[in-house]
Parts: structure tokens; C-alpha cells; sequence
């Protein structure tokens, strides 16, 4: 056991170039032979844990905009961010269910936060999927990585403070370019490929959709730029009164705000553009398993057991502790798999920024 507790150091276990890790095959074996009856999701976990989420999300918002003074307005608003980015951490799990495994579920959550939250799952689906091909992590074809760690000490308060003001950019997406992109060719082009999608890469451009997720895409933003044109005309024409827009806002901005801190310690971000093998990729990804207990706030619905979930991303969510469990007791002190999980969100935020001063120094 103290050997175990010994490698869940906050300081990366291999410090050989990712690029240089040879897959783990025992590991890869024990992964995938030890959580086989673990791949069903649970409909009643899914619907009733997203559900009372949105429930007591709202809740808060309504709460802090109806509050008697400012301690019980923050009370009630930090109530609301926690259980609205709970809520919507479920577009994750969107991009791995199966098709038909939870009939609804989709369109359910773009209706209770997708769209009013203007984070529709067109944003995220088709795009995430990319993140886990094994020949696009971490290249400059995935738009969910960059090389933070090897980057400017000033990228990650800025890939921070930048989501901030996320809200603002979603509204003028939304209620101004998608209008104007319909009639203007072009325009439409660069919207397509550039402002659709939850992307962290700025070199990504996304491909045009096809098929059904073609008329999926359609009816979100339809959706979307409703709401957003809706919250406009309310603010402009005094609908509802501006303080309660700014705290939904506030709220909103204070949910992207921790998703990016999230974000932020997801990966190690180490790799510089090279194709990693599944080990490689693996000790690039971070959990942070039990004993804390914060980690389930700020890394909701799994996203605790992030490295695991690149292991094996069919898992659902709510099998990913038993699956930590299976693996941590079955393999070895020395297994790579021990390497990927570390302690607390402070730690690895500052691993983080040293790492980038130190790139930058060298």
C-alpha cells in the first residue's frame, strides 16, 4: 500500500517524451478483461441523477435572483453553478452512449440546458470523438488538445480568464452569426468550422455534417439562436429586469469558468504534436481518484477518472469507480497504470504553470 501511495505523486511517474512510451499490454489486457460487465449504461442512474441536477441548478438561479440580500444571493448561485455544471458535464457522456441506449436522453438535455445554456451538443458531438482517435490525440488534429505544459507561463490564466467571458461570445454566435452566415456564403463557412465546436486548438476546423447529425445540428441551433435572440429582446426591451440576466450570466460564466479550470488538469498536456501510443495517452490523462472528496465537484460525472476514461472510454460514468477499483487492486505497484492519478486540483495547476515557466526559460 505504501508503495501505491508513493506513486500517486503530484510529479509526472515517466519522464521519458511521451512519444517514447511503449504500450502497457498487461495493463491494456487487465482494462479491458476486468470491466467487461461494466459497459451497460443505467437509465435510471443517467436520468435521475441529470434531472435532479437541472432541478436544483435552476433552483439556484431563481433562488439568487429572488434573494433578500447579497450573502444569500451567493449562497444560492454557488448552489446553481456546482449543480448546473454537473448538469452539464452530461454532454460528455452524450458523445459515448450508444445510439438508442437511453432513448431521449439527447434531446432531453438540450432542452433543459443545451440550448438554454447555449451549449447545444452538436458543440461537443462529433468533436470529442476526435480527441479519442489514437492517431489524432494530442495532434494538431484534436480540437480538445494543446501543449499547455510546453507553452508561455501566460496561456493558462488566459486559457482561464478567456472562458469568463464565454456567455457574451455564445450570445453573438448564436443570435447575430448564425442569421447572418445564412446569408452570407462565406461567413457560414467560417462559423461552420471555426465557431461550432468546444475546441481548445485553434488550428482545428471542422467538416461540415452529414447525415442525421446534419438535422440534429439544424434543429440546436434553431434552438439556439431562439433563446439567444429571446435573451437579447428581454434585456433591450426591459422583458426582465437586467439584474436577473446579469446573474444568469454570472452564473453561466462561473459554470465555463470551472469546466476550464477542469479542463486545465484533464491532461498533463506534454505531448508536442507527436501520435502517442494508448499508454502514452493514458499517462498524458489525469484522475484523481478517492479518497477526496472536492474532485466530485469539480470533476463531475466521471470526468474524476479521466485518464481511466481514456483507457476505456465505453464505460458510462457511474461504473468508472468500480472499474478504478478493479484495476488498482488487480495490477501491480510498478503497473503504468498507478502512474496516472495524483491528489488535488491546486497541485497539478501549479505542476502545470512551473512546467510552462520552465519551457519558456529553457
Amino acid at each position: 500500500m505504501n508503495t501505491l501511495v508513493d506513486r500517486m505523486s503530484e510529479s509526472p511517474v515517466v519522464k521519458a517524451p511521451k512519444s517514447a512510451i511503449a504500450d502497457d499490454m498487461a495493463m491494456i489486457r487487465a482494462a479491458s478483461e476486468l470491466t467487461r460487465d461494466l459497459v451497460v449504461p443505467s437509465a435510471r442512474v443517467y436520468w435521475t441523477d441529470f434531472l435532479a441536477s437541472a432541478l436544483v441548478g435552476y433552483a439556484g438561479v431563481a433562488a439568487a435572483i429572488l434573494a433578500p440580500s447579497t450573502p444569500w444571493m451567493l449562497l444560492a448561485a454557488v448552489v446553481a453553478v456546482l449543480a448546473l455544471y454537473r448538469a452539464g458535464s452530461f454532454i460528455h457522456e452524450l458523445t459515448h452512449i450508444r445510439k438508442n441506449a437511453l432513448p431521449g436522453f439527447r434531446l432531453a438535455w438540450n432542452i433543459l440546458v443545451g440550448v438554454p445554456l447555449l451549449i447545444p451538443s452538436f458543440m461537443y458531438e462529433g468533436i470529442h470523438s476526435l480527441h479519442h482517435n489514437r492517431t489524432k490525440y494530442g495532434t494538431v488534429e484534436d480540437p480538445e488538445y494543446l501543449p499547455l505544459a510546453l507553452m508561455k507561463p501566460w496561456t493558462v490564466p488566459l486559457f482561464v480568464v478567456a472562458a469568463a467571458f464565454a456567455p457574451l461570445a455564445l450570445v453573438f454566435r448564436y443570435a447575430v452569426l448564425t442569421p447572418l452566415s445564412f446569408l452570407i456564403p462565406p461567413l457560414r463557412r467560417v462559423v461552420r468550422e471555426r465557431y461550432s465546436g468546444m475546441i481548445i486548438n485553434p488550428m482545428f476546423r471542422r467538416k461540415a455534417p452529414e447525415g442525421e447529425f446534419r438535422r440534429q445540428w439544424a434543429w440546436q441551433e434553431a434552438g439556439a439562436w431562439a433563446w439567444s435572440t429571446l435573451l437579447v429582446a428581454a434585456g433591450v426591451f426591459g422583458w426582465v429586469p437586467l439584474r436577473a440576466l446579469v446573474i444568469f450570466g454570472a452564473i453561466a460564466a462561473a459554470t465555463l469558468v470551472l469546466n476550464q479550470i477542469r479542463t486545465l488538469v484533464a491532461h498533463l498536456w506534454e505531448n508536442d504534436g507527436a501520435v502517442l501510443t494508448v499508454t502514452g495517452q493514458f499517462l498524458d490523462s489525469v484522475n484523481v481518484p478517492p479518497p477526496g472528496l472536492l474532485p466530485e465537484l469539480w470533476a463531475p460525472v466521471g470526468l474524476r477518472y479521466h485518464a481511466l476514461h481514456h483507457l476505456l472510454p465505453g464505460v458510462p460514468y457511474h461504473a468508472l469507480p468500480e472499474a478504478h477499483r478493479r484495476l488498482k487492486d488487480a495490477l501491480p505497484a510498478d503497473s503504468q497504470y498507478h502512474g496516472a492519478n495524483y491528489r488535488s486540483l491546486p497541485k497539478l495547476v501549479m505542476n502545470l504553470v512551473a512546467g510552462s515557466a520552465r519551457g519558456a526559460a529553457a
